[in-house]
């Protein structure tokens, strides 16, 4: 079995995909005192250490290193300010790279870092980590929908595998979309929630103007839009009254508002893959939608990491 450290940790979805690709999380870290309790409800035997990563200096040895560092400022959901400190932590992870010294490393992020205005970034994520000694695969925005999540979300990763291994990175293929398997719909996870309204599981303050601004809703015959860690802008249960544009960057619901609801936090987990999933009630509903949407779905990291080359899971 090989081993791994999580660095940005969350909850630990991406935590949960390297132990279903058979590996042992041997240290776990967030900043953030809610992801440590629901990671440690569900996850209890990986030594999570909570705090701030550059207070972090001694590492255990491990296989892989992987990290889901925040970069706000690139985030469809975030301040979309790239000058903000938050957006420089891939600094942190390369140090804990040139420490540890794995045999490969994953990072998963916004796919926001990849338009062209914000390149820079991107660029000298993968200088750092070449200059760690790492031959860095070209960077990938994946689509979870193709690997079999009923949702639509977009995320970067970055993988590199150690120059001395001489082997290279290869992403995997989709495994669902046209001509391959059919997608999953939120009609085959979410059978039963039609028609109910869970209290205190979902955000039920009004659907104000930004909310508005945009087409919420998908239907029972397609995948949940991205679940985000703001509970504001959470997707509509598929059995609210569709949308309809009525101008720019304004829609109403074709029907009643009385009739719509945002998914509930277990709704999101399920279109999380994190079905099942304990979330201690220490926190508030804000809080349980954040840790579910800024979370890596456990399948898709799954793939990522089965896709290592033999070098790194067996040498």
């Amino acid at each position: 079995m090989g081993t791994a450290i999580s660095l940005f940790s969350g909850c630990g979805g991406s935590d949960k995909g390297l132990i279903d690709a058979g590996y042992s999380v041997v240290m776990a870290n967030d900043i953030m005192g809610y992801a440590k309790e629901v990671y440690e409800a569900n996850l209890p035997e990986t030594d999570f250490q909570l705090g701030d990563i550059a207070k972090i200096t001694k590492f255990p040895k491990a296989d892989i290193l992987v990290g889901c560092y925040p970069c706000q400022g690139y985030s469809q959901g975030g301040a979309r300010d790239p000058d903000r400190p938050i957006n420089k932590l891939y600094r942190e992870f390369g140090r804990a790279l040139r420490v540890v010294r794995p045999k490969a490393f994953i990072v998963e992020n916004v796919p926001g870092m990849a338009r062209s205005n914000n390149r820079p970034l991107l660029d000298s994520q993968i200088e750092n980590f070449s200059d760690a000694g790492y031959k860095v695969a070209d960077p990938k925005i994946v689509n979870a929908v193709g690997y079999g999540l009923p949702q639509e979300r977009k995320r970067i990763f970055i993988v590199g595998v150690r120059s001395d291994l001489k082997a290279e990175y290869r992403f995997p293929m989709a495994s669902h979309g046209p001509s391959l398997l059919p997608v999953i719909t939120q009609a085959d996870c979410l059978a039963g929630t039609n028609g109910t309204w869970p209290a205190g599981e979902y955000y039920d303050k009004a659907f104000h103007w930004y909310y508005l601004s945009r087409d919420r809703h998908r239907g029972w015959d397609r995948p949940s839009k991205t679940v985000l860690a703001n509970a504001r802008h959470m997707p509509l249960h598929p059995m609210s009254p569709p949308l309809r544009k009525v101008g720019p960057d304004q829609w109403e619901f074709d029907g009643t508002a009385d009739d719509a609801r945002r998914l509930s936090y277990r709704e999101a987990a399920i279109l999380q893959d994190l079905a099942g999933w304990e979330f201690p009630e220490t926190a508030g509903l804000m809080s349980k939608y954040k840790v579910i949407g800024n979370a890596v779905p456990p399948l898709v990291f799954q793939r990522v990491v089965e896709a290592l080359p033999p070098e790194v899971s067996h040498a």
